[in-house]
């Protein structure tokens, strides 16, 4: 008698699981990528935990969410400069460019933490070191994205586009426990030797991820023919971006976010923290990290799964998701109930905001890229805007009443939105819902 045939993995449905796994972690066979993602990482983790500790040195040590909402402010302003940055990066090179802010970044760390060292830090120079830094963090995202665009294949795009995002939701998690936990227990000056070393790693692996590959050093590190002024490029990437519909809907639904649904969900936290639920600095941190929990979980479904997904539906409907979560801050709640809705409001924010890059990616020229990606960290330009008039509103009609309002007018300019863009972004047959 023949043995019993064992039961294999051929399966249809086995084999599906088995080819999404693979499509999953294929960007990882790009030597380039696999010394990128570590380098954004380091970044990442960095930015989180000096934005963590800073935010709530200056809170503290001025007792004004005024004053905090001026170092959220501060933190955006470089977003005027996206565009040039980003013109840049076309020009000389995604990697150079990468590599030079990260020195940047080192430098100023290594001032705070010497500052923090001799006793003299306060928070006049703590808002000179977030201008500064906010000159250039906006462009870091938008530039980590071309140069991921530009060294993998495009049919794993979408898959390398969420695992380079893991980056940014794991800093928000293990960067705001951590950043609490060193301030907490060790000091400012034990968490800044960590965090500067962090810069200088991210900067090493950022230079050695050119050279890992022949094929990512002839499209970012080669010789670039200037055939115009960087003035002329960037008009000719900002007319690129206004002449092409679904990029313009894209940018708008991007300014939107970041005036009314960020500033809820990142710059105001520490007085959220502090002020409407009475936690200390490592309440602030498991109220971060529950956030970018969520982040996280949506950014690794997106890397598995959203290739299947149409990007400009997604980009919608995930963003009224987070609009509606958001809401439920005005609720007399409890702070496990806010952890849970931070929880899911990052989960659909990751999901937005990543449809919406894969959107750019994939149908901007890939000369554009660099300039399309300027353009789009210029939209972040409206959270600072949106965070000093929540400054300015929470002390006169409180809290609830600044999150009522924000949800509301974020649903109603998205519902105009998607309204007057329907063709370019819900259409099945659209560009932004190729997949």
């Amino acid at each position: 008698m023949a043995p019993p045939v064992q039961p294999t993995s051929s399966s249809p449905a086995a084999a599906s699981s088995q080819s999404h796994g693979r499509l999953a972690l294929a960007p990882f066979k790009t030597p380039a990528f696999r010394w990128q993602w570590p380098a954004d990482l380091s970044t990442a983790w960095a930015l989180e935990m000096e934005t963590l500790i800073l935010g709530w040195y200056v809170l503290v040590e001025s007792g004004s969410v005024v004053m905090l909402t001026v170092f959220g402010a501060l933190m955006y302003v470089g977003t005027l400069l996206s565009p040039l940055i980003g013109t840049l990066g076309d020009r000389i090179g995604l990697r150079r460019l990468l590599t030079g802010m990260r020195l940047v970044y080192a430098l100023l760390a290594c001032t705070v933490l010497v500052m923090a060292a001799t006793d003299t830090l306060s928070p006049a120079p703590v808002l000179v070191v977030a201008f500064v830094v906010g000159l250039i963090k906006p462009s870091d995202i938008g530039m980590r994205t071309a140069l991921v665009s530009a060294t993998v294949p495009p049919a794993q795009l979408v898959a390398a586009v969420g695992i380079s995002r893991t980056t940014q939701d794991s800093a928000r998690i293990g960067g705001a426990l951590a950043g609490a936990g060193f301030m907490a227990s060790l000091g400012m000056v034990s968490a800044y030797v960590l965090i500067a070393g962090l810069y200088l790693m991210s900067a090493a692996l950022t230079w050695r991820s050119g050279r890992a590959l022949a094929v990512a050093v002839a499209l970012q590190t080669a010789p670039v023919v200037r055939r115009a002024s960087p003035l002329q490029e960037l008009k000719e990437g900002l007319r690129h971006v206004w002449h092409t519909p679904h990029l313009r809907a894209a940018m708008a639904l991007a300014a939107l976010v970041n005036l009314c649904a960020f500033p809820l969900s990142g710059g105001l936290m520490p007085y959220i923290a502090r002020d409407v639920f009475g936690l200390d600095q490592q309440g602030l941190g498991l109220l971060v990290a529950s956030w970018a929990t969520g982040a996280l979980l949506g950014s690794l479904a997106m890397g598995a799964f959203g290739g299947r997904l149409r990007p400009g539906r997604t980009m919608l409907v995930s963003c009224g998701l987070w609009y509606l979560i958001l809401l439920g801050l005005a609720l007399p709640i409890g702070v496990e109930m806010a952890m849970a809705l931070y929880f899911g409001a990052g989960l659909v924010q990751s999901q937005s905001m990543l449809a919406l890059s894969v959107i750019l990616l994939r149908t901007t020229d890939e000369r554009f890229r660099g300039r399309v990606m300027g353009v789009r960290m210029l939209a972040i330009y409206t959270l600072p805007i949106g965070l000093l008039a929540a400054g300015a509103l929470i002390p006169r009609v409180g809290f609830a009443a600044l999150v009522a309002l924000y949800v509301g007018l974020g649903l109603l300019a998205l519902a105009v939105l998607a309204w007057v863009w329907r063709q370019e972004l819900w259409a099945r047959q659209a560009r932004a819902n190729a997949v």
